[in-house]
């Protein structure tokens, strides 16, 4: 449903009877949002942002632009009460691995303060190389790498981990940090990206993965990620719909509120 307008998406949250959100920052910038989640009693659990619009800043100035950037956003996501932004870091270009990884970290740095002081939490995600225009972290390792030396959180992101080597020990060694999980299926054979699918409907170990985050004391949101030829061809919401059914099962079955 990216761009359509907020009358939608607020005609679907009903529909599927949601009550907690996650949100992209242009989202952020209607102002009938904020009303809007106050009349329903929305929670909004995170909010994504593109670090430096795409691109890791070489400069002071582009440095500059893209802090106050997501300044803006943990302002107005602090304003909703969201819990976390979670970030692509922008791409690296002709930079190196570790250039990136220090050129971010530096960036971001006096970010940490301005967003611990309104009570939001700072991640990056993990998502694939196929988005290295974009992103840097393209493992798990990768992401907790980069998280530790910028001193920030994790979101991960099932979708782009689960076939990685002791992927489990990886996740549970996370836990402490981690802000958000997201959740889609992928079925084998598909290479259309994005090749999502809805949880059970593909091969990713959805549902013990679930349960080992809840036994490692993760209590945050499950944030359902829904894109790609697959959920166009269902349809938004039927696929949200059975995607919803799917994980309150998982989540019932484990012992916590399948809402």
């Amino acid at each position: 449903m990216l761009g359509a307008p907020l009358s939608d998406y607020d005609a679907a949250w009903q529909d599927l009877g949601l009550t907690r959100l996650s949100l992209i920052d242009a989202q952020l910038e209607d102002p009938a949002l904020g009303p809007l989640v106050a009349r329903r009693g929305y929670v909004v659990d995170t909010v994504y942002h593109l670090f430096g619009g795409g691109s890791l800043p070489r400069t002071p100035r582009a440095a500059a632009a893209a802090r106050a950037a997501l300044n803006d956003v943990v302002d107005a996501a602090a304003l909703l009460g969201a819990r976390c932004v979670y970030m692509l870091t922008g791409g690296r270009g002709n930079m190196t691995w570790e250039q990136a990884a220090e050129a971010f970290a530096a960036a971001v740095a006096p970010c940490r303060e301005r967003a611990a002081d309104a009570g939001v939490a700072l991640a990056i995600e993990n998502a694939s190389a196929l988005y290295a225009d974009l992103h840097i972290a393209h493992t798990l390792r990768d992401t907790a790498t980069l998280a530790d030396l910028a001193g920030l959180d994790v979101c991960i992101d099932l979708f782009h981990c689960w076939a990685e080597a002791g992927v489990t020990d990886l996740i549970e060694n996370l836990l402490p940090r981690t802000q958000s999980v997201q959740l889609s299926d992928y079925v084998l054979g598909d290479r259309a990206l994005p090749a999502r699918a809805v949880p059970g409907d593909g091969a990713i170990p959805i549902e013990p993965l679930v349960a080992t985050v809840l036994a490692g004391g993760y209590r945050h949101g499950f944030d359902l990620e829904l894109i790609g030829p697959r959920i166009d061809a269902e349809g938004t919401l039927p696929a949200a719909r059975r995607a919803r059914d799917a994980v309150a099962a998982m989540l019932e079955r484990a012992g916590e509120d399948g809402r």
